[in-house]
């Protein structure tokens, strides 16, 4: 088995999530009293929540590749970036090492495909829906086309997963708001399925809220990593 290096604590809220995941899948997988073996890099997740909204993208990208030499240094045969909106960064990070990075979106748009989905709706931070490292990467390199919220959907999904789920917060008034959006996508926008684009909406809705596919990225992404671990 290999080692995977993860990046996380970006909220370290979904970084537990993917622990328990991983060492759940790899269980399920070989049985008895396996799991996963793993390095993890836990950030402070307030000095990259300050950069992302000041845009100090490169401030940040320096922080996550210095942690990311140290878990290649430490021993990872991979690396895992447990959040979707940093993956903004993954090229860099990339770049700075020589193992490789399991890319979420790219593990996303596989399950999507898989399932026969064409047009899924993106529910995700601000930085997420509005730039585009993330839906660009899946409609220039998987051939999606995703849709996303209008802006005042944006501004209470990315409100949301700030102010509450990222400091585990999880209440009935937010599910009811992040539902009714997705429902207006595929009303209005003919949206076929939902990317659940941020680690911590699995705190908050999945597949059993909807009668269309939802693809829940932080288990989707523990799976490829399995995958990778184990193959």
């Amino acid at each position: 088995m290999k080692t995977l290096g993860l990046l996380g604590g970006m909220s370290w809220e979904s970084t537990a999530i993917y622990y328990r995941l991983l060492n759940e899948i790899v269980r399920e997988r070989l049985g008895g009293l396996h799991s996963a073996k793993l390095l993890l890099w836990s950030f402070d997740f307030a000095e990259i929540a300050e950069r992302q909204h000041h845009g100090d993208w490169e401030g940040a990208g320096m922080l996550l590749v210095e942690a990311a030499r140290r878990l290649e240094a430490g021993g990872a045969d991979g690396l895992l970036l447990c959040t979707n909106t940093m993956h903004k960064l993954a090229d860099q990070v990339q770049g700075a090492v020589s193992i490789p990075l399991i890319h979420i979106a790219d593990a996303t748009a596989v399950a999507i495909k898989r399932a026969g989905m064409q047009r899924p709706a993106l529910l995700a931070t601000r930085f997420t829906m509005e730039q585009d490292f993330y839906k660009g990467r899946l409609a220039d390199k998987h051939g999606l086309s995703p849709v996303v919220p209008d802006a005042a959907g944006r501004d209470m999904m990315h409100r949301v997963i700030y102010e509450e789920l990222c400091q585990g917060i999880v209440t009935e008034a937010s599910k009811t708001a992040y539902i009714a959006e997705a429902e207006r996508l595929r009303r209005e926008e003919d949206a076929d399925s939902i990317i659940m684009g941020c680690t911590e909406i699995t705190m908050l809705i999945g597949q059993r809220d909807f009668d269309i596919p939802v693809f829940d990225t932080t288990r989707i992404h523990a799976e490829a990593a399995v995958e990778f671990a184990l193959g």
